[in-house]
């Protein structure tokens, strides 16, 4: 009788858990109305380009450095809230959760930004969430006893840069140029043992307009209007933020820091910038 006395105790203490816990849940509006625009919003699709009327195309490869003012909705908030995250974030959710994005790797030597080489659910996880040795200590010496390993997720305030690789392309049909987004890839800095930053490692590639149908239901912070939010979408097609040419398409296929470093390596970037902008300037002047 004891035992049955017990067993009813156990499992009244349990539905009341679950009451309690189904309790806390809130079903409170926080706002005045419920936002629905961005997460019903479709894609535009890019007009169409025929080879016979693109008279001019230049390849660059661009870094966005998220620690700039301008840059900042593609940056914050750290931590996911009710209405929005950050980039990462959704690219995280993307990848893990919803399989809508397939990201591609890097290849053997860490430099492959073709997206030959697509990576299962199992290679992005290991890659998002990897695993770290955590040292143990004796508790009564204080000596090291061994290593444990244990997963460490990447958070998004680690990923502060973001390499995007474009197709700027002049239109003679139309009489206008295109700056069509190829890839995005995150850029992760880990810390060493003395919490020094290492030097920015890709940790994969995205192609973007497999991105666009993500992005484009993610909202973004707008600092002009907070009833008309950006998406990320928005930002990258209507150019809503800063960055510098790494690399653009030569006989070498070598990047700007392989031959300029420091302030060299920022006026060669303007450099590229300014003779693409007088390109433009004298095909359309007349």
């Amino acid at each position: 009788m004891r035992i049955f006395t017990s067993t009813l105790f156990l499992i009244a203490s349990f539905v009341a858990t679950i009451g309690t816990s189904q309790a806390q849940v809130s079903n409170v509006l926080d706002g005045a109305y419920v936002k629905e625009s961005n997460i019903t919003k479709r894609v535009v699709p890019y007009p169409y380009l025929r080879e016979s009327d693109v008279m001019y195309t230049k390849r660059i490869w661009q870094q966005i450095d998220l620690r700039e003012k301008i840059n900042h909705p593609l940056y914050y908030p750290i931590r996911p809230i009710a209405d929005r995250k950050s980039l990462f974030d959704v690219i995280r959710h993307a990848l893990l959760e919803e399989g809508s994005l397939v990201a591609y790797s890097t290849g053997p030597a860490g430099d492959d930004d073709e997206f030959r080489y697509p990576m299962s659910p199992n290679q992005v996880d290991s890659i998002l969430n990897p695993t770290v040795l955590i040292p143990d200590f004796d508790l009564d010496t204080g000596e090291k006893i061994g290593d444990r390993p244990e997963k460490r997720p990447i958070e998004a305030q680690a990923i502060s840069k973001y390499l995007v690789k474009e197709d700027w392309i002049w239109d003679r049909q139309r009489g206008e140029r295109y700056v069509r987004i190829i890839g995005i890839a995150p850029l992760w800095q880990e810390t060493d043992s003395e919490g020094e930053l290492k030097a920015p490692q890709t940790l994969f590639w995205l192609y973007y307009p497999e991105c666009r149908y993500v992005f484009a239901n993610a909202a973004a912070y707008n600092p002009m209007n907070d009833s008309q939010r950006r998406t990320f979408e928005d930002i990258f097609q209507k150019r809503f933020f800063n960055s510098f040419v790494v690399k653009e398409s030569n006989v070498y296929d070598r990047s700007i820091a392989s031959y300029a470093l420091g302030l060299d390596a920022l006026a060669e970037s303007q450099q590229i910038k300014h003779d693409l902008f007088l390109l433009e300037h004298d095909l359309w002047h007349y």
